[in-house]
């Protein structure tokens, strides 16, 4: 009985270890993150995963996971350093609490404005440079089953086409963006980024919640520093069905691919 007890108890400790590791190499060092949505595209496409790296940006309560998030009591951040214009950047929405990838646009001070949906960054526009179309299925992708926006389809299971663009931000960082067509958040008023807060979009710019729309307007408003989770450099794997064991779904040109 004994050695029954013995061998439980060795059980539990190898268990409790593992689990205080994982959640150690979680918090300080890499996150793994799926890509839900399609607002990245085509930087990033629904069932990517990747690895966030929380040593980019320094640690903040948001660096633990969320089911022990009180055991982070950090006020701002630590060891931070500040996120580059252009990073692809994974953060918690400031009032909802969910997990967002958006590329960083906007840093503190800068007014950004959208005309016509091109960006202009205190009074200067970005470029943007066509760069053909991005094409498509039109078929029901990822867990939630949706279908991609188009600007032109030939119907479900043809081809789902859009404007594809090279966007070129201030110091030559350049990156693809997509277009669909005219939206709301295609002209905007001009936002003066606050202190420690900045301002995000996603590539797929007219299928983006993102910085353009306060949080009550259904977008994330300007996201304060404690939020930053960390950066995005790189998909690990990727898969374009519902379930990682359907191997025949996955996208191996998106293996260990970098990102820009």
């Amino acid at each position: 009985m004994s050695s029954a007890k013995d061998s439980l108890t060795e059980t539990i400790k190898t268990v409790v270890y593992a689990l205080l590791i994982a959640g150690i190499f979680r918090t300080l060092f890499f996150q793994p993150f799926f890509i839900p949505s399609s607002s990245m595209k085509d930087t990033l496409l629904i069932g990517d995963f990747l690895f966030v790296n929380k040593m980019s940006y320094g640690y903040s309560q948001w660096s633990c996971p969320k089911v022990v998030n009180f055991l982070c009591p950090i006020s701002g951040r630590i060891l931070g350093s500040e996120p580059e214009r252009g990073d692809i950047v994974v953060f918690e929405h400031p009032t909802e609490h969910r997990t967002f990838v958006k590329r960083l646009i906007g840093m503190p001070g800068d007014r950004v404005q959208i005309r016509d949906g091109v960006i202009f960054l205190n009074g200067e526009e970005v470029t943007q440079t066509p760069d053909g179309m991005f094409v498509e299925t039109d078929e029901k992708q990822g867990a939630a089953g949706r279908r991609p926006a188009c600007t032109t389809t030939t119907g479900l299971g043809g081809e789902c086409a859009k404007e594809k663009y090279i966007e070129t931000l201030p110091g030559g960082r350049q990156h693809s963006i997509l277009n669909i067509g005219p939206t709301s958040v295609d002209n905007t008023p001009v936002y003066t980024v606050p202190a420690n807060n900045y301002f995000f979009m996603g590539d797929n710019r007219d299928n983006s919640a993102d910085s353009r729309l306060s949080a009550a307007q259904g977008g994330v408003g300007y996201v304060p520093e404690e939020y930053i989770v960390g950066k995005a450099s790189r998909v690990i794997f990727s898969s374009a069905g519902k379930r990682l064991v359907y191997f025949w779904t996955w996208r191996k040109d998106r293996f260990f691919k970098a990102l820009q």
